[in-house]
């Protein structure tokens, strides 16, 4: 599967760090290290309500 990542950088939604590669979703930027950690986070890990929060906050700026 191809990737897309953007360069143009921003304050990542998850870790709250300047990061210059990362991805948009919905106006958001989420940097690759975050999105990687998602992406392999069991649902059983003490992590996993954290990342679900975090995207909760993407989902709620989208609809507001």
């Amino acid at each position: 599967m191809e990737e897309h990542h953007e360069r143009t950088g921003g304050t990542c939604i998850v870790c709250s760090t300047h990061k210059e590669l990362g991805i948009r979703i919905y106006q958001q930027f989420m940097c690759t290290d975050c999105e990687r950690e998602i992406v392999q986070t069991d649902v059983q890990d003490a992590k996993y309500p954290f990342y679900i929060d975090r995207m909760k906050q993407i989902w709620l700026s989208a609809t507001s």
